[in-house]
């Protein structure tokens, strides 16, 4: 049987767990940093490129810190740093490694955009870029969030023919089975109908022969008058 001492640290365990759970619950509900859904993107050499970053703080942000990296098999280099002051404020470039780099994000309006563009993109530009996020007003805390660019000679055309006979066949069927459901329907209710009819039918047919047979409640079971 459990001693006094074992059933005493029992509560101290929930406890204990209960506390730490209230301490990660603010960090995992604060800093976010996102690239957006396609985290793999191509684009043709010689053309430009965004790429997307935005931020999020359930208890806001002042003096936050903010920078994009780049990197390959070959090369780690910082692209673009730079603060925001607050929430009224516009992101602040301070250091920027590649002219073709252009800030276009924006932080007022609660957009926390901080996304870049790429121009003139070279095969050497394939690699990874991440967006990384400081939040002092969190004690510091950080994020990131990372995209895969593929810089390539030129877009192959997706071909969507076995797509649409996909989409086709599929829809074809579907409105085969909503046709049969409504001939089902129909058929019942004929089916029904018909059987009500013959019902009616089969009741009237009954009253008329219990008439003629002289059956009880009929004319035919009067008796003629006894002679005297």
């Amino acid at each position: 049987m459990p001693g006094a001492g074992d059933r005493g640290k029992a509560p101290a365990r929930w406890l204990g767990t209960g506390l730490l759970g209230l301490f990660l619950l603010p960090v995992t509900l604060s800093l976010e940093v996102s690239v957006g859904k396609a985290t793999d993107i191509y684009a043709v050499n010689g053309t430009e490129i965004l790429l997307p970053c935005t931020f999020s703080s359930c208890f806001g942000f002042e003096d936050l810190h903010f920078r994009w990296t780049y990197n390959s098999s070959d090369a780690f280099r910082v692209l673009i740093e730079g603060t925001v002051k607050n929430e009224k404020s516009d992101p602040k470039v301070t250091l920027k490694d590649d002219d073709r780099i252009t800030l276009v994000g924006s932080t007022k309006e609660k957009m926390n955009n901080i996304s870049i563009v790429l121009r003139d993109l070279e095969f050497s530009d394939t690699g990874k870029y991440t967006c990384h996020v400081k939040n002092p007003k969190e004690n510091n805390l950080q994020h990131h969030a990372t995209i895969f660019l593929q810089v390539v000679d030129r877009l192959e055309e997706v071909d969507n023919t076995v797509t649409l006979i996909i989409l086709a066949v599929v829809g074809g069927v579907i409105g085969l089975l909503i046709l049969i459901l409504l001939i089902k329907k129909l058929i019942i209710f004929i089916l029904k109908k018909t059987r009500e009819k013959k019902k009616e039918c089969l009741v009237s047919s009954s009253g008329n022969d219990n008439t003629e047979n002289g059956l009880p409640g009929s004319k035919a079971e009067e008796k003629p008058p006894s002679k005297v």
